[in-house]
């Protein structure tokens, strides 16, 4: 399949409210010069948040490339590379923590991203065929989505359990390079700061699949729904946000 067919399929059959986000980071120059020569991308006005930049891949569909200045948060520049660690850094931290030093090591035991990061792409997952391969893709979703991608994940690369990696403050821009310096599948409430200005209004879950097994992820969601249905909580509907047990003999309905 095609990453618009992907889209395509997950949209329909998950009953996604967002796009899916591919992400992409750079360190080739070669590499950025070519994707913008290719892409139909935009730019952040001003600076913004990373978790701000994927409002306009999963919500408008477009393609949002940005770099360290064009990157408002601290937190996610230390992940990214883009900051080194620092007082101020510790500082930030210390209303979630009980005192300085362990918000010191919260911070250093951070996922961080190796220096030379040029910039970070974006996009609605169709939109990038021919474009790039992502290194990580971001579901922004409910509950019960969340629940259905870790159960095709887990099938699909023989994966049980799992466990996922909740950095402090840092969900979006700390989940994604977590899950792809790990390889690993993540799956993370939204932090105070990817909650704030309308980003997970809905009480999103965030869903991070790296790029490498995403295929095989969304094969193994297309088998089972042609064989049985979307919904693995109960095989034979469609709707996958239906949380009951196929047994209950309490919750049925029948045509009138």
């Amino acid at each position: 399949m095609t990453y618009q067919e992907m889209q395509e399929l997950l949209m329909k059959e998950m009953r996604l409210y967002h796009y899916p986000i591919a992400v992409k980071f750079f360190y080739d120059q070669d590499k950025v010069d070519e994707f913008k020569s290719k892409a139909e991308y935009y730019t952040p006005a001003k600076k913004l948040t990373f978790c701000q930049w994927e409002i306009a891949a999963r919500m408008k569909g477009q393609i949002v490339y940005g770099t360290e200045e064009d990157l408002a948060c601290t937190n996610a520049k230390y992940n990214f590379g883009w900051k080194d660690f620092d007082d101020a850094e510790v500082k930030s931290h210390a209303k979630y923590t009980k005192d300085l030093d362990q918000a010191a090591r919260f911070v250093k035991t951070k996922a961080r991203m190796p220096e030379g990061l040029l910039g970070i792409a974006v996009a609605p997952l169709g939109s990038i065929d021919g474009l790039f391969e992502p290194d990580t893709v971001h579901f922004y979703c409910d509950n019960m989505q969340a629940y259905h991608l870790a159960v095709d994940y887990m099938a699909a690369t023989d994966t049980h359990p799992l466990r996922p990696t909740i950095c402090m403050n840092s969900s979006a821009c700390g989940g994604n390079v977590s899950s792809y310096q790990k390889k690993e599948f993540n799956m993370l409430p939204a932090c105070s700061g990817s909650y704030n200005a309308g980003k997970t209004e809905r009480g999103e879950i965030n869903v991070i699949i790296p790029g490498e097994q995403f295929a095989s992820v969304v094969e193994r969601f297309a088998t089972r729904v042609k064989e049985t249905s979307a919904s693995v909580t109960k095989p034979g509907d469609g709707f996958p946000g239906q949380d009951i047990c196929k047994n209950c003999p309490l919750i049925i309905f029948k045509k009138a």
